[in-house]
C-alpha cells in the first residue's frame, strides 16, 4: 500500500466481528449505508468491483478489483470513482484495506485509502467520506 498520503478512520462497532464482516462485503447491507449503492463482486482475489447507483441525481459506476479477503479479519480492495475527476488509469485508483479487529464484545474496524495527493486531502477523505460511511457501517452491524 502506501502511495501518496493515507486517509484512515477508525469505528468501535458494539457487535462481534461476524456481524461488521458481514456489513462490509453483503451487497443488501451495504446499500443500506452507502447511499443505495448496488455493489457487484464475488469476493475472491482478482474479482472486479462495481458500485452502482446515483448521486445527486448523476448516475455513477465506481469500480476496483479485490486484492486480499481473508474473513472475518481483513479485507483489501483497489478503487476508482469517475467522480473524482481522474481517468480510469491504474495510477488513479486507491487501495482501500479494512482490518477488524475482536475486543471483547466490539469490533474495531479501521479502513486506510492510499493514494492521496496530500496529508489534507486524505484528512478530508477520512472525515467527509469514509467516517460517515463507516458510522452508517455501524449502525447497520449493531442492529
Amino acid at each position: 500500500m502506501s502511495r501518496g498520503f493515507d486517509a484512515i478512520a477508525t469505528v468501535t462497532v458494539d457487535a462481534p466481528r461476524s456481524a461488521v464482516w458481514d456489513a462490509l462485503t453483503d451487497p443488501a447491507k451495504v446499500k443500506q449505508y452507502m447511499h443505495g449503492t448496488n455493489l457487484s463482486t464475488d469476493w475472491k482475489v482478482g474479482s472486479p468491483i462495481a458500485w452502482r447507483g446515483e448521486w445527486k441525481g448523476q448516475p455513477y459506476e465506481d469500480k476496483g478489483k479485490v486484492l486480499q479477503i481473508e474473513p472475518p479479519r481483513l479485507l483489501e480492495f483497489t478503487h476508482w470513482s469517475p467522480m473524482g475527476g481522474s481517468e480510469d488509469r491504474p495510477e488513479n485508483y486507491h487501495t482501500v484495506r479494512c482490518e477488524l479487529a475482536q475486543e471483547g464484545a466490539t469490533t474495531i474496524l479501521t479502513l486506510t485509502q492510499d493514494n492521496n495527493p496530500t496529508q489534507e486531502d486524505a484528512d478530508k477523505m477520512a472525515a467527509d467520506n469514509w467516517g460517515p460511511m463507516l458510522e452508517g457501517l455501524k449502525q447497520t452491524a449493531e442492529q
